[in-house]
């Protein structure tokens, strides 16, 4: 957050150069007789089992038939290419057909041991049929079916697609469904599974309340992002290239009951604002005693370092000279204890847009530890908000697994944070006030990418709400100062209304895969640990929204009504609440944001 006025904004992801497009060959002969089709799930019925896809999900419309079809959107240097490795037999000839929408899509196969193929459309408003065919080499008994997309081009959709031939000697049937389905671990937020290992199966399918959540090799699973002391019923089902077994039978588990980092102390909807506490601006300076009631976590704006990578984080207190009404030490300490005594909570914001923090070394997660210790300590704080923003997080070149980081800045301020956690114990408030750009646009990019060029800062926030998602109180995104973000729906979405907070905020209470990889989703948050970041005003941010365009956000997240053209993926009416920045600035404004939440939840 920007002390002149706003939240440091940050650069959209690179967009790759556009690569030229090949002259292909289209070929086409007949089937014969006692030809089947070899490619499994082409309708994509079945989600995206049997595929591997870059950057793809399934959608029920458009569709050229049945219930599913494929979306694939590139991004940067990814074309979103889904593609399956078939069994086939030796010296055999092949039709490869199937159905796509959009621009510059593609459709080929590789690996046919003679002259692999392809065909293309440069356009295609509606469903336009491509066919190709080739013949398999003497020794050939895979090839590889795909469908892709161009190089900074939109979302494109293919269904029905076929390979039509002998089936190879390997094709076989889906294989049998597990057995032994059991739980191993029950957290609050996650459930460990296992099961019997089932012959020919190369992957498995688990799904929790009929809904696959996830697809892994092995035969054990932890299921997370999940409610506390909520019962869910879990099955699993095998997968080969001949397609994939019924579900197992179902498994029961009910999550413990967690600490919520401190969430059960604060209301059913809470309002969250930071208050210019070291720095004035054209805003002007509140005291902490004349901030409304209505406020119930206020956020003192702002801890920063003695230098970017020290550790050392200092709190000072807004001088006289600048600001002109500020209390004394005392009154401040006083207005603090009145304001935790009346149910607030008041925490220290370490960061913002002048406080780069980065902790490259265990001597600087120590410091950070030790000097955030003591601010909490000596002004009697509640906890504490991460607002790193900037170049604050990065992700190494060769770190790509949220959910195992190896870049020292993440995994020091993981180990700091749950140190604090740890020290403080079950009462201590942790928030987080990450930038679109470090969370939702991880959807699409996630560090420097598989090939490289992307900013490292993309998704950066990720392992760290992952690891601490236990702990965590509040993750209030700030959802301003952005560029425009792809959605669930693979659309991208832009500030300046309703339809921006709803897709965000559906997208962090559904999960998402990270970088479109189906195999590695961010598990959604609990509603209870979300509140949608907004700017009080014009003045403090860019992305503002009216009232009536706060209130259809809410409608949409908890009743499920009053939607825009963003399909939500769910209804929550536990959703926690509202952050803005700040509270100085919707003082300025005669208290507009104030009051639109509290004549929406009371």
């Amino acid at each position: 957050m920007d002390r002149a006025r706003r939240p440091r904004s940050v650069l959209a992801a690179l967009t790759a150069a556009l690569l030229a497009v090949p002259a292909l060959t289209a070929l086409s002969s007949p089937a014969g007789a006692a030809d089947a089709d070899v490619a499994v799930n082409g309708g994509f019925e079945s989600g995206l089992t049997g595929w591997t896809c870059t950057a793809g999900t399934t959608v029920d419309s458009p569709v050229h038939s049945g219930r599913s079809a494929l979306q694939a959107t590139p991004a940067g240097s990814d074309n979103a290419q889904c593609a399956q490795t078939v069994t086939v037999q030796p010296d055999a000839q092949y039709t490869l057909f199937g159905y796509v929408r959009g621009s510059y899509v593609y459709l080929g196969a590789n690996g046919t041991g003679t002259t692999d193929v392809s065909t293309w459309t440069q356009s295609a408003p509606d469903w336009q049929k491509l066919t190709t065919t080739f013949r398999t080499g003497p020794a050939t008994t895979k090839v590889t079916i795909y469908t892709h997309g161009w190089y900074g081009t939109g979302a494109y959709q293919a269904d029905d697609i076929t390979l039509v031939g002998p089936g190879g000697s390997g094709t076989g049937q889906p294989p049998a469904a597990p057995t032994g389905l059991r739980t191993t671990s029950v957290t609050s937020s996650s459930v460990g599974l296992s099961w019997s290992a089932v012959t020919g199966a190369t992957s498995y399918a688990l799904y929790r309340d009929g809904a696959r959540v996830q697809s892994v090799t092995g035969t054990s699973a932890t299921v997370s992002g999940l409610a506390a002391s909520t019962a869910y019923g879990f099955q699993v089902s095998a997968v080969n290239a001949a397609g994939e077994s019924a579900k197992s039978a179902a498994v029961t588990a009910t999550t413990s009951a967690g600490t919520g980092g401190g969430s059960s102390d604060l209301p059913a909807h809470a309002l969250v604002g930071y208050l210019h506490a070291s720095f004035a601006n054209g805003a002007g300076y509140t005291r902490l005693a004349d901030v409304p009631d209505s406020w119930d976590v206020i956020d003192l704006a702002f801890g920063e370092p003695t230098s970017v990578t020290s550790g050392d984080i200092r709190f000072n207190r807004c001088p006289v000279t600048e600001c002109p009404g500020v209390e004394s030490d005392a009154d401040f300490k006083a207005a603090i204890k009145a304001k935790q005594a009346a149910g607030k909570k008041v925490l220290i914001s370490i960061g913002g847009q002048n406080g780069q923090v980065q902790l490259t070394t265990t001597a600087a997660r120590d410091a950070f530890v030790t000097s955030v210790s003591k601010i909490i300590d000596t002004w009697g704080l509640d906890g504490l908000d991460v607002d790193f923003e900037g170049h604050s997080l990065s992700l190494n070149a060769n770190d790509t697994d949220f959910k195992n980081p190896t870049t020292p800045v993440v995994v020091n301020l993981i180990s700091a944070l749950k140190t604090l956690k740890a020290k403080y114990g079950a009462k201590f408030v942790l928030t987080m006030a990450p930038e679109t750009f470090f969370v939702q646009n991880g959807y699409q990019f996630y560090g420097t990418g598989k090939w490289g060029g992307q900013d490292p800062r993309c998704g950066a926030y990720l392992p760290v709400i992952h690891a601490l998602r236990d702990d965590l109180t509040l993750l209030h995104v700030q959802d301003y100062n952005s560029g425009p973000i792809m959605g669930l729906d693979n659309q991208y979405h832009s500030m300046g209304g309703a339809d921006f907070h709803i897709a965000m905020t559906d997208m962090l209470l559904t999960g998402f895969p990270v970088a479109g990889d189906p195999n590695n989703v961010f598990p959604p948050l609990r509603p209870d640990q979300v509140a949608i970041g907004m700017p009080a005003t014009t003045n403090a941010g860019n992305g503002y929204v009216s009232p009536a365009e706060v209130t259809k956000t809410l409608d949409c997240l908890t009743k499920k009504t009053n939607c825009g053209s963003y399909a939500t993926h769910g209804t929550w009416p536990a959703l926690r609440g509202l952050m803005t920045w700040s509270i100085n600035w919707d003082r300025f404004a005669n208290g507009e944001f104030q009051k639109t939440f509290d004549g929406y939840f009371g």
